[in-house]
């Protein structure tokens, strides 16, 4: 079993981030770096005209497999940049930090996107929490907000930039102090993490101002 095996079973969370970015969700709607799906199976029944990507060889089988029946969804072992469709939704869920050139990947993302679409992008926040476990699954780094309003969009507007999890950034910090060896965190990690903290994450999230968590949430809206 590997970490998206694992992950997949955070099913709290997953609703909690398509419950934040719904209302962003619109046909032709490409997620990029789709894993085995985990976040798929939470919008493809709302929306049309659905890409995946996925260039991991093994995950691009599982997902091959996993939609081979499904007529709405395509799924492509492609970059970003060498797509030749336009979207109207383009989703990095945990994806940007496995990308040595990012900013590139969001440039060339925005070049993908009709205008009025949007680019949706959670990241890993905070570099100082970056441990084992991120150097593992293959993370080049943590984000900051300050990546985020750094960036020249070219006219381009964010309209969302804020922290979610702020419980999960107390649980990472815990875990990365007295379990720095760990490789990948135990199922049961996972289930107290997702079926414990996160509801009560939800609403101190909202109370707080979304101003502190383990992830960033960014929007970008293409003019």
């Amino acid at each position: 079993m590997n970490y998206l095996d694992i992950f997949d079973n955070a099913k709290v969370w997953i609703k909690y981030v398509h419950f934040l970015n719904k209302k962003y969700y619109k046909n032709d709607f490409l997620e990029v770096g789709a894993g085995i799906g985990s976040f798929t199976d939470n919008y493809k029944e709302r929306i049309k005209n659905i890409f995946l990507t996925e260039v991991d060889k093994n995950n691009l089988s599982i997902l091959k497999d996993k939609y081979k029946n499904n007529l709405n969804i395509r799924v492509l072992d492609k970059e970003v940049g060498d797509i030749e469709e336009q979207f109207n939704t383009i989703a990095h869920f945990n994806v940007l930090e496995h990308i040595k050139e990012d900013k590139k990947e969001i440039y060339n993302c925005l070049n993908k996107i009709n205008q009025n679409g949007y680019l949706v992008i959670l990241v890993p926040a905070h570099n100082k929490l970056y441990s084992k476990l991120d150097k593992d699954v293959g993370h080049y780094r943590r984000y900051d907000k300050s990546f985020f309003k750094e960036l020249d969009l070219k006219g381009n507007d964010i309209v969302e930039l804020k922290y979610v999890d702020c419980l999960g950034y107390l649980l990472y910090y815990l875990n990365k102090i007295f379990f720095k060896d760990e490789t990948y965190p135990s199922n049961f990690k996972i289930f107290v993490w997702d079926k414990i903290f996160t509801p009560f994450t939800i609403i101190f999230d909202f109370i707080t101002g979304y101003k502190i968590g383990k992830n960033i949430l960014c929007v970008i809206k293409k003019k």
